[in-house]
C-alpha cells in the first residue's frame, strides 16, 4: 500500500490498516521528512482521540492538513496508534 502525491511517494507499506474507513501507516514507513505540524483548530481540540494534522510539504508547495495521526487513541481507535492518515491531495492505494 503506497500514499502518493503528484507521483511522489510519502508512504510505503505491507502493514498499512484500515480503520474508519481510512488506511493508516507505521510512522517508520512515512517520509517525516515531507510532513509539518498544522496548527492545532478548536475541532482538533475537542477530538476525544488527541489528533494532530500535519501539512505535507514536497518541493517547495504545501498541501495542508493532508496528513494526520492520532497521539492518544481511544480504545476503538487504538490500533492507530503510532501511524499516519492521509486525505485530500493524498492518493492512497
Amino acid at each position: 500500500m503506497k500514499a502518493t502525491l503528484n507521483d511522489k511517494v510519502i508512504a510505503d507499506s505491507a502493514d498499512a490498516i484500515e480503520a474508519g474507513g481510512y488506511r493508516y501507516f507505521p510512522a517508520q514507513a512515512v517520509r517525516r521528512e515531507w510532513l509539518e505540524k498544522a496548527a492545532q483548530t478548536d475541532d482538533d481540540l475537542a477530538c476525544p482521540h488527541g489528533v494532530q494534522f500535519y501539512d505535507v510539504v514536497i518541493d517547495g508547495v504545501r498541501h495542508a492538513r493532508n496528513a494526520w495521526q492520532y497521539e492518544k487513541p481511544l480504545p476503538k481507535m487504538q490500533q492507530t496508534a503510532e501511524r499516519f492518515g492521509f486525505w485530500k491531495d493524498v492518493k492512497v492505494g
